[in-house]
């Protein structure tokens, strides 16, 4: 399904030098073996003072937990809605930096552009659902300041990469969990996690979702590697975590109350296959769900120029639509 860490690193350091020009001067800061998920020209540089790095919106396992802040360049009145990115990296490697192409253009095209960070595994801990844990809590965050960063909460949506979509994919599809176990709100796969009161009330679902090869299913996976890196991921094999694999795989937690998605997946993906955006697509479709599949002719990281330019183009269309459309 996917290449597991740290082959993961190795291979996509072979595979991808970037995803092209960013559109931020900063970005060239990043580690050049991190795939970037950005536009293909640098029409629509950065601008220092619209961007507020390194926010803290929590702290998880004596962790800071930091996300960057990409504000449109023309100033509003009115709250604009919001995007959270979330980097890929197999769950262990990379961070927000990734994300900064993608969050100038969507900054530049009228959204409040949020980049995260979140726990990363490591030999010592923060297994699954950590990630989610502090994807969730980002979205929470994000509502509860929303007045201070103009911010209109009832309108946010997810971008993620590979295992960065994977988790975008969950905010779409699920609500809070409940003290480290998923409740048993079956009306939106809802629960509601108080340990933190200021966040209490708010929820982490979005309202829109583009998933960019993302895997959906981890109970297919037939590779002996992926699976062993999973069993340690989750804290136990397809059986003796059987509901763990289950609750993190995006296409198993469809209902009809999901949010409206936008896939799109490489067609000579060869770390996470076309059958898992399939599954994806036509489960949301059988639930009554707006979702739409895009397939395009590029591998994992959309390489080429013409991939970048519709990874772009088809994210805004579809941003503006649910997120900004109904306003």
């Amino acid at each position: 399904m996917f290449v597991r860490p740290p082959l993961c690193f190795v291979l996509l350091a072979a595979l991808v030098v970037t995803l092209g020009p960013l559109l931020s001067a900063q970005s060239q800061t990043a580690a050049p073996s991190a795939p970037r998920i950005a536009p293909a020209q640098d029409s629509h540089p950065a601008v220092s003072e619209l961007i507020q790095q390194d926010v803290e919106y929590g702290k998880a396992g004596g962790e800071a937990l930091l996300l960057d802040i990409y504000q449109p360049p023309e100033r509003s009145s009115h709250p604009r809605p919001a995007v959270v990115l979330i980097h890929g990296g197999g769950w262990t490697n990379f961070d927000k930096s990734t994300m900064r192409g993608m969050a100038n253009f969507l900054a530049h095209s009228g959204f409040v552009a949020v980049s995260i960070n979140y726990r990363l595994l490591t030999a010592n801990g923060n297994r699954w659902p950590a990630q989610l844990d502090d994807a969730q809590r980002a979205v929470r965050w994000l509502r509860a300041n929303a007045s201070k960063y103009n911010i209109d909460p009832a309108h946010i949506g997810a971008f993620g990469h590979s295992a960065g979509a994977q988790l975008a994919a969950l905010l779409g599809l699920v609500d809070t969990r409940e003290n480290g176990t998923r409740g048993n709100d079956t009306r939106d796969n809802a629960t509601r996690d108080n340990s933190d009161p200021a966040l209490a009330k708010f929820s982490s679902k979005v309202q829109a979702v583009v998933d960019v090869s993302g895997p959906t299913d981890f109970l297919t996976e037939r590779d002996a590697d992926n699976e062993a890196f999973l069993t340690n991921f989750f804290g136990g094999d397809k059986t003796k975590a059987a509901d763990v694999w289950r609750s993190a795989s995006p296409a198993l937690q469809v209902t009809s109350s999901a949010s409206p998605f936008l896939i799109l997946q490489g067609t000579t993906d060869d770390q996470v296959p076309m059958q898992q955006a399939q599954e994806l697509y036509d489960k949301l479709r059988q639930a009554g769900v707006d979702a739409t599949l895009i397939k395009i002719e590029d591998g994992h990281t959309f390489q080429t120029s013409e991939a970048r330019h519709r990874l772009a183009s088809e994210s805004l269309v579809f941003f503006s639509r649910y997120l900004m459309n109904d306003r």
